[in-house]
Formats: structure tokens, C-alpha cells, sequence
């Protein structure tokens, strides 16, 4: 009955029922205690523990977990699973040195056959040090990630450690140009590469804020994407962040193809105002005024006052440089009223 339980839970978890899941592994904790075997018991332990970290519980999944460890002196099976899933709970928790010191034994444990787990292990310590703002060191976990991954034959998490690579060496001052773009590039050849749209996400941080200075050639405001697409999105705003926008727009216009048959059109919104903004950078302003129309009305539609009001004052932006001035003053004003709406004082300014 245990095995079942956990095989049911195990199911449940892959499909993403993460309430199933925990059931299934408590009633075979509780039945555990019946047994013999302390082992069945640190087993269940583990499993009802890394189930509440996936689920978003880390300081419960902390509980179980710290109970599944082997008593001291003993081998155990399986300990770098076990090191890299309390570490998991310490970063949700955020405590990143915690966190850093059992990826760091997970690490060492894995052998030569187990690239994918270490792969995984050099993410999680990346995100601890993006967690404790040291984005260089973040950076060259996410690389090493990208080896590991390609040594386990898998593109796509390539692609995705490349892209959160990039993003993490363009927040560092230790990288240059580049060497940036060459990571950029080889993502970008990877995501060209990956039959299967959904496998194309990533989350990359988002980039810094950017001002809008009335008439004054602003930095264009630029989204990030929260669904299918986001890679090559998270790509173009890297390509943006290292100012050649027209592999930045070329980027955004192969989010825009993965984004719109998505029902969640959060991240289509985002892209056209990418795709605008971008446009905006290479002085083809007649071309972004569509773009930033289409993103201004969708931004609206969803609710999102505070990206319409960039999409305006990008807008309003365009049409200054076609002279066309009264169009701009509406657009500032429409910008300006949905700054004044979400209490966006910089925007305003």
C-alpha cells in the first residue's frame, strides 16, 4: 500500500496536482510508522518533504526532509537528492547561505553519469546568488548548468541556463559586450533549434526600469513575458540591454509568433510592446506606431494600467519624431493619466 501511494503521488506530483500529491505521500508516511523499517519510514519522509517544497511549502518540506536524513555514520541512498531538495526549501526560505552550503554537498555527490542532477544543482546555486545580488557569480553557475545540461543531451534546458546566463552577466559589471552576445547568440541558435514552443520559457530576471524624458530621445519602456516565447523574448531584451535592437526586434518578432496562440495573451501584450519600443530604438517610427497601438489596446483590455501607460508615452514618443505634435500631447496624456492611476511617480515626472 505504501508503494502505491507513492507511486500515486509520484504521478499526481509529474501532472501537477501538487494537493493529490501531498495526500498520497502523507497516508504513506502515516502507514510507514507501522513498519519494521526505518528506512521505509526516512523514504516517505523525503518524499512527503520535497513534495511541500515543490508545492511551495519549503519551511513544512523542511520539517520532513530534515527527518528522512540516514542516522549518522550511515551511507544512505540517494544523499545528493536529499542535500540538493534541502537546499531547494533553505532558498525558499530564502536563506541563501543554507541554501548554497547543501547545493554544494549535492554537487559533490553527483557522479560522472549524473550530469542532468548536477546541472540542476549548478541552477539552484545560481538562483541563491542572484538571491544575494552577486549576479557574476549567478552567471557562471548558469554557464556551468549549460555544459552539464549538453553533456545530458538536452537542448532546451541549454537554452534555457544560456538565457538565464545572459540575464545574469548583463546585471554583472564582469562580462563585456561580447562575450554577452556570443551567449545571447548561441541561445538564440538553440531556441531556433527546439521543435516544441512550451520547452521555449525561461525566467530571466527582468531588466532594470527605464525613465521616459518628454521629447528628449528616452530609453523606450520594455516588458517581460510571463508565457510561451519568453525565451526569445528574455533575448531580445538582452540584445536590447547591449544596444543592437535589430536582432533585439528580430528576437520579439519570434516571441510574438509563439505568444499568439497562447490563451493567456499577458505575454502577447508584452511582446508588441517590445516590438514597438524596439522599433522605436531604430528610427522606424511609422512601423512602431502599429505596434504600439495594438500593445496599448491589449495592455487595456487585460487590465494593465501601468503598461498601457508605458505603451502610450511610447507612442506619444513616435509620433514627436513624425511631427506629428498634437497626437504626441494626446498620447503624453493618456501616458500621464495612467502614471497619475497606478502611482507611478517616476512615469509622471
Amino acid at each position: 500500500e505504501v508503494e502505491r501511494l507513492t507511486r500515486a503521488g509520484r504521478r499526481a506530483l509529474a501532472l501537477g496536482d501538487a494537493r493529490a500529491a501531498l495526500g498520497c505521500f502523507r497516508r504513506a508516511l502515516l502507514l510507514s510508522g507501522g513498519t519494521a523499517s526505518p528506512r521505509l519510514r526516512r523514504v516517505c519522509a523525503f518524499n512527503l518533504g520535497a513534495a511541500y517544497v515543490e508545492s511551495g511549502k519549503p519551511q513544512k518540506g523542511l520539517e520532513f526532509l530534515l527527518q528522512s536524513q540516514p542516522p549518522a555514520g550511515g551511507s544512505g541512498e540517494h544523499l545528493e537528492d536529499l542535500y540538493f531538495n534541502i537546499g531547494a526549501a533553505h532558498e525558499g526560505l530564502r536563506d541563501f547561505p543554507k541554501a548554497l552550503e547543501h547545493s554544494g554537498c549535492a554537487a559533490g555527490r553527483g557522479g560522472a553519469a549524473q550530469a542532468g542532477n548536477r546541472a540542476g544543482t549548478c541552477v539552484q546555486m545560481g538562483c541563491c546568488y542572484l538571491g544575494m545580488r552577486e549576479p557574476a557569480r549567478a552567471a557562471r553557475c548558469f554557464l556551468e548548468a549549460a555544459q552539464s545540461y549538453a553533456a545530458a543531451a538536452r537542448p532546451e534546458a541549454v537554452a534555457v541556463a544560456l538565457g538565464r546566463a545572459s540575464g545574469s552577466m548583463l546585471q554583472s559589471r564582469h562580462f563585456g559586450a561580447a562575450e554577452i552576445a556570443a551567449v545571447l547568440a548561441r541561445c538564440r541558435r538553440l531556441c531556433d533549434s527546439i521543435p516544441d514552443p512550451a520547452l521555449r520559457g525561461n525566467t530571466a530576471p527582468p531588466p532594470p526600469p527605464l525613465a521616459l524624458l518628454l521629447l528628449a530621445a528616452p530609453p523606450p519602456f520594455f516588458a517581460s513575458c510571463p508565457s510561451a516565447g519568453k525565451l526569445y523574448n528574455d533575448i531580445g531584451l538582452g540584445y536590447s540591454q547591449l544596444r543592437v535592437f535589430s536582432l533585439a526586434a528580430d528576437s520579439f518578432q519570434q516571441a510574438l509568433a509563439l505568444c499568439g496562440a497562447q490563451p493567456d495573451r499577458r505575454g502577447e501584450a508584452a511582446v508588441l510592446q517590445n516590438l514597438g519600443a524596439a522599433h522605436n530604438t531604430l528610427r522606424s517610427f511609422g512601423t512602431a506606431l502599429a505596434w504600439h497601438r495594438r500593445a496599448a489596446a491589449l495592455h487595456g483590455v487585460l487590465g494593465n494600467r501601468r503598461a498601457q501607460g508605458q505603451c502610450f508615452g511610447n507612442l506619444a514618443y513616435a509620433c514627436s519624431r513624425l511631427r506629428n505634435h498634437e497626437a504626441a500631447a494626446e498620447n503624453y496624456l493618456h501616458a500621464l493619466q495612467a502614471f497619475r492611476d497606478t502611482g507611478n511617480g517616476k512615469g509622471r515626472w
